[in-house]
């Protein structure tokens, strides 16, 4: 699948732009844009692109800024920050910097559809087909046992600052699992490779969109079913993660600015399977953010137009 993708890219690359010198003559001096990126390589495609576009196309002056989730939200009210371009949920800081503070805005979907979860290797469910029922998961939990869980099956977590609740779940479905951070979206995938790769016990949080879909086909455990309202306190949460429809926040400053950067911004969407293809790019194929981006811009010239000319006032 991704040799395809890359056949393409490398196809389109030499044609492409050429004959839209529209799309490349901002009407109007950009500024600056100064965009949020947070550590999993997702959002970093998505920021490789949109910041591609302002720079190369538009004239802006991009800086990007590598922070956490919650350190994200704190700059757009300090101005630090003027966008977030992958937002997951997170229904609180929107009432505290959108509601109250009124310092942020929304700016729309992202495209994203959002998933999170526990996930294992695929040789897992063929050998053990009920392990994907979360009520059978206690009598797996010795086989999941490392020296970080003890005498508990571990579930292996990635980066603390992500959104989860799975020490809860762990807690309150009883579960004779302990969540083990194995620190960094990086490690997650290292470890989810190398169980599949070696046929090894793993049960770990993962999400969608993740490039790691595209050559493994991981499989989610069904927890119980995510209803309103059962996650609103954290520490009773009992119920699967819900479906995020993922969306792009802005400082409200530069929202109220206007101009070409936040207009692209606003006119930005894409699919999973776009941003994972250049996530992989990034992860699997070792490009800079500005290789990759530059690399599925020329591969898509369509799509990146029309981005551009709604995005002209």
């Amino acid at each position: 699948m991704m040799v395809a993708v890359l056949t393409l890219a490398g196809c389109s690359g030499s044609t492409s732009g050429q004959s839209r010198p529209s799309s490349t003559s901002p009407s109007e001096p950009c500024g600056s844009i100064t965009i949020a990126v947070n550590p999993w390589v997702g959002y970093e495609a998505n920021a490789a692109v949109v910041a591609y576009l302002a720079e190369k196309r538009l004239g802006c002056k991009v800086t990007k800024k590598e922070v956490d989730e919650q350190t994200a939200w704190q700059g757009l009210a300090n101005g630090d920050i003027d966008v977030i371009l992958e937002n997951w949920g997170h229904e609180d800081l929107k009432q505290k910097y959108i509601d109250e503070q009124r310092v942020a805005v929304r700016v729309g979907s992202s495209g994203n559809k959002g998933v999170i979860g526990w996930y294992v290797p695929p040789w897992m469910k063929k050998q053990y087909p009920d392990i994907t029922d979360y009520r059978n998961l206690n009598k797996y939990a010795q086989m999941f046992r490392t020296s970080e869980s003890g005498d508990k099956g571990q579930v292996l977590d990635g980066d603390p600052s992500y959104v989860t609740n799975d020490e809860a779940l762990v807690k309150n479905l009883g579960l004779n699992y302990k969540v083990v951070y194995a620190g960094s979206e990086t490690a997650l995938i290292k470890a989810f490779r190398q169980a599949e790769e070696k046929k090894t016990e793993l049960i770990g949080y993962f999400f969608e969109p993740q490039w790691l879909h595209l050559d493994i086909e991981l499989v989610k455990v069904n927890l119980p079913d995510h209803v309103p309202g059962c996650d609103v306190d954290v520490a009773k949460v009992a119920c699967d993660y819900p479906r995020y429809e993922l969306d792009k926040i802005a400082s409200k400053k530069f929202a109220d600015a206007g101009g070409p950067a936040y207009n692209l911004v606003k006119q930005f969407q894409w699919s999973n399977e776009e941003q994972n293809t250049v996530a992989s790019f990034i992860a699997k194929y070792k490009m800079t953010p500005d290789e990759a981006a530059k690399r599925w811009v020329e591969a898509n010239p369509d799509r990146v137009d029309d981005w551009l000319t709604k995005a002209k006032p």
